[in-house]
């Protein structure tokens, strides 16, 4: 049995959200055993982000100016503005921010990402899963990238949903997600 076959999302850890109308701020702390240098190479270096990102870079994200992110089953890349690139303390682009703290011999790792609320929990489950491909690729132990519509088909990704959603106070979102209709 690989390690891929064998993984299996542990329970919701280190989220939070700060709320202001509909728009979301999902905030999520991972502690990570490898140095922030290391995780920053994971952050920013296209090759590192198509082994565990649920999106493709088609430049370095390290330093501030424009590439283009093309995000798991989605076909047209967007144009993304890196507004701050401290290596390795901050990166940020869009509606993305990540933060690097060395802790403990190892890295606090904080990202801080924009949603609707709608998405809140589905971007938690999401970054929960990719948060454990990235360590794994870290250990030297790679599972591969388990993001968008397949992330959403694994294992403990629904139960991760759900339980994020209670811990939001949110109703668990359905898929598809359904629009709402005007009269």
């Amino acid at each position: 049995m690989t390690d891929r076959e064998q993984y299996t999302p542990g329970p919701p850890s280190g989220a939070q959200v700060r709320k202001d109308g509909e728009q979301w701020t999902l905030i999520l702390v991972r502690e990570l055993r490898h140095s922030p240098e290391k995780v920053w190479q994971a952050l920013t270096d296209p090759a590192h982000l198509r082994e565990w990102a649920p999106f493709e870079a088609d430049g370095s994200l390290g330093a501030v100016g424009t590439v283009k992110l093309t995000w798991v089953g989605t076909p047209t890349p967007l144009e993304t503005r890196v507004t701050q690139a401290d290596a390795p303390k901050v990166l940020e682009y869009n509606d993305t921010r990540w933060e690097l703290e060395a802790s403990g011999g190892g890295t606090r790792l904080t990202l801080w990402q924009n949603l609707h609320r709608r998405f809140i929990s589905w971007g938690a489950a999401g970054w929960h899963i990719c948060f454990d491909v990235l360590d794994h690729l870290l250990k030297g132990t790679p599972i591969g990238r388990i993001a968008g519509g397949e992330a959403m088909q694994f294992e403990g990704w629904q139960r991760l949903n759900a339980e994020y959603a209670k811990q939001f106070g949110i109703e668990e979102p359905k898929w598809p997600p359904q629009v709402a209709q005007e009269s």
